[in-house]
């Protein structure tokens, strides 16, 4: 009797377990579909973080595909490359400041200056500035400064201190032929200081004054010119109308007598005085006939009383 009960609780367990074994399976499914969903999830967020890249305004991205240029650049924006992969170089197309170094250089007529420079350029090819030149500003840098060594040497010192837009244009047009191939565009090259020695600087400071001596005494001398001929015109009216002549000299009276001085020394006319002596002279006939009627004889007696 005893091995029919055990063999009848067996069958009993059997029938109790079997309803639960198709539950079990299906929770572990479940379970495995979630973890298999979590991790594509996690591969494809992490592939996203890995393949994005931000390309702002002013850039443009430049993709290599195992080092070989792909497309064309990209616009500024959200962008996507594969990684591993590619390669994203981003390009600024900002104008770009670059102060020259002061260059030393002996001018056409043989005087040694320093001259300094600022570029201003900017890349317009994205993909040139990066495969068609290693650094392009360094580029850009050592022709600026090439570049003003040569127009110093092709230069009077004149010209760099007072001709210095047409200058600036030689330069300009000397760094951007060769600029051109490498996706770089030149906008603008200033002169900003050109450097003396301090003799040159001596010697031009006594050319300036010599010239403006020589201005002063031209000046003065054309004012005694047309001094001279204004007087001269003025002796001719007075010799023409001598009362001319006594009103000058009454006005030059009035003129020092304003500035009351105790003493006035006047200038009197020669010919005046003769003028002045002749007239108190009497004349001959009259004093021949004032001579017996002053003296009550008649002409040819002789008083013997």
């Amino acid at each position: 009797m005893a091995p029919h009960r055990t063999s009848g609780i067996s069958l009993h367990k059997r029938t109790e377990e079997e309803p639960d074994r198709p539950l079990h399976r299906g929770v572990h499914m479940v379970q495995e579909l979630l973890t298999a969903a979590v991790a594509v999830g996690v591969a494809g967020v992490t592939y996203v973080v890995a393949a994005a890249r931000v390309v702002k305004q002013y850039e443009r991205g430049v993709v290599f595909r195992l080092g070989r240029l792909y497309g064309d650049a990209r616009p500024p924006g959200f962008t996507l490359v594969v990684p591993g992969v590619d390669r994203l170089r981003k390009v600024n197309l900002q104008i770009v400041t670059m102060p020259v170094p002061a260059q030393e250089g002996i001018t056409r007529d043989n005087v040694t200056v320093r001259v300094d420079a600022v570029v201003y350029f900017k890349v317009v090819d994205a993909p040139a500035a990066v495969v068609n030149v290693e650094d392009y500003r360094f580029a850009v840098s050592q022709m600026a400064q090439t570049s003003l060594r040569s127009i110093i040497g092709k230069s009077d010192l004149d010209d760099l201190l007072s001709n210095r837009e047409k200058l600036n244009q030689g330069l300009e047009l000397m760094i951007d032929s060769p600029a051109i191939g490498w996706g770089v565009q030149i906008d603008r090259v200033e002169i900003k200081d050109v450097s003396l020695p301090e003799s040159m600087k001596r010697s031009m400071a006594r050319q300036a004054e010599a010239d403006r001596e020589r201005r002063a005494r031209v000046i003065n001398a054309d004012a005694e010119l047309q001094a001279s001929r204004k007087l001269a015109e003025a002796a001719q009216q007075m010799a023409d109308t001598p009362s001319a002549l006594q009103l000058r000299l009454l006005q030059t009276i009035v003129a020092v007598a304003a500035e009351k001085n105790s003493t006035l020394v006047l200038p009197f006319p020669v010919e005046l005085l003769r003028f002045l002596e002749r007239a108190g002279q009497p004349a001959p006939d009259q004093a021949v006939e004032a001579g017996p009627e002053t003296d009550g004889h008649r002409p040819g007696s002789r008083d013997t009383g």
